[in-house]
């Protein structure tokens, strides 16, 4: 946090100077260059990162104008007009500094004009020119002051998802108890996507209720009436098991309700792997969609257990379009510990890999989060691995792990996050009152794209 307070007309005298100094991020170029339209694939990596050069004009005047407007004069001025001349380059990492010196004054308007320069740490001189600024009055001060960190949304994973779905037919999905505003809208607009034909499984008088609050029309849409969430419950896993949907979407009820009716042996949904459950994790920072598993549903997985959840993801990301997916499955720290069952369990599934027990991914452990999802991280601690830096799965200890990183990653990092619970018969989403229409909707085309796998393939998914 920092301070600022201006310097007023009268108190500013010609030959006044002030210099300031800003390191620049690759993050801070990408941003301005895109503001001023400098997409030039030649500045853009394989990964659709810029290469951390850019012209000089926007980043340097950028430099030059922070200078005037937070220092000299400072807050309330107001550039009016620039004359400036660029030349260079600036890379990510240049320390740019920026010098302006007042030239003239003139009491009439309160106008004020500057000689302003910016050379980076080579000592190339990037701008040079006059800029004229209406200076304040009168006194203002600022008090911690918090610059944000720029953070840029490097790809858009969910919406290549929805875009491979544009082609497939949408499909038949028991939505369960959908009696508040959120769980409806956003199954009917997953509907409008073409991404599923809902079926509504619930106290018809309720969903009716909902729908007429805000104006929506229902005729289209099957309504299966049941007494209430307990028995839409078992009413939606009966239309699963009878064939005549293909997936299942959570409503307003309880988690605990709906999988109490999936999870018994006599539900007719389980197959011979373990029921597990995969976050689908739209990361700004990260190059590609990260697999989370498993965060909502086995809370102290064994070895076994675990080998299940590795192999519905490996599945989930396949059907993703990922052909052989990196899983770190992850533990505190990166080395084998006695002491820590996770950095066990994690060496024993590596090597269930090695012996063929688990197939279609490449999987290392124990790794730690950074060493998994940060090549640099890895290189540091020495780490040579075909996942480290690369992760498509995360597979984490228990569930208290998994669920942690998945909020964090949503609420702190921005990522967008959709889930999908498999080992079922039939896919199924567990929507979130938190949950966004994206959220909503990535979820039902993740369900969407395993239910027509299924179709195709039959796999256990």
């Amino acid at each position: 946090m920092t301070d600022y307070t201006n310097r007023t007309f009268d108190e500013i005298d010609v030959g006044a100077r002030e210099t300031s100094t800003r390191t620049l991020t690759a993050a801070e170029i990408e941003g301005l260059a895109l503001v001023a339209g400098d997409v030039d694939r030649f500045h853009l990596d394989g990964e659709g990162r810029g290469d951390g050069r850019a012209a000089p004009g926007t980043a340097a005047v950028a430099v030059v104008s922070n200078l005037l407007l937070r220092r000299l004069p400072g807050p309330g001025a107001a550039i009016v007009e620039t004359n400036l001349r660029y030349a260079g380059a600036i890379v990510a990492g240049d320390t740019l500094t920026a010098t302006v010196v007042v030239r003239s004054k003139d009491p009439a308007t309160h106008h004020i004009v500057f000689d302003c320069t910016c050379s980076n740490d080579r000592g190339d001189l990037l701008v040079e020119g006059r800029a004229v600024v209406t200076a304040p009055v009168e006194r203002v001060a600022y008090t911690d002051v918090v610059t944000p960190e720029l953070i840029l949304r490097r790809h858009d994973g969910f919406a290549r998802l929805i875009a491979r779905c544009k082609t497939l037919a949408p499909v038949p999905c028991a939505v369960v108890h959908p009696c508040d505003r959120d769980s409806l809208l956003g199954a009917l607009e997953a509907a409008r996507y073409g991404l599923i034909v809902p079926v509504l499984v619930g106290p018809e008088a309720k969903i009716r209720a909902v729908a007429a609050a805000d104006g929506i029309d229902l005729s289209p849409w099957r309504i299966v009436a049941t007494e209430h969430s307990h028995a839409a419950a078992a009413k939606a896993v009966e239309l699963a098991r009878a064939g005549d949907v293909e997936a299942l979407m959570k409503g307003s009820l309880h988690t605990d309700e709906l999988m109490g009716a999936i999870v018994p042996s006599t539900s007719g949904l389980r197959t011979a792997r373990r029921i597990s459950h995969v976050f689908v994790m739209d990361v700004p920072t990260y190059p590609r969609l990260l697999l989370i598993t498993d965060a909502a549903i086995n809370i102290s997985p064994d070895l076994e257990v675990k080998a299940d959840i590795v192999r519905n993801a490996i599945d989930l990301a396949r059907v993703l379009g990922i052909p052989t997916p990196c899983v770190a499955v992850l533990a505190a720290v990166e080395t084998v510990n006695p002491k820590l069952q996770s950095t066990i369990d994690a060496a024993a599934l590596c090597k269930m890999a090695d012996r063929g027990q688990i197939e279609g991914g490449v999987i290392d452990g124990p790794l730690a989060f950074d060493n998994a999802i940060s090549a640099h991280a890895a290189k540091t601690k020495n780490i040579v691995s075909p996942v480290a830096g690369r992760a498509d799965i995360l597979v984490m200890p228990d569930l208290d792990a998994g669920n942690m990183v998945a909020k964090q990653l949503q609420y702190l990092a921005g990522a967008d996050c959709a889930g999908i619970v498999l080992g079922t018969r039939v896919p199924i989403v567990l929507t979130s009152r938190a949950d966004t229409i994206r959220t909503r909707i990535a979820s039902a085309a993740v369900l969407q794209l395993v239910a027509h796998a299924r179709r195709m393939a039959n796999p256990i998914v």
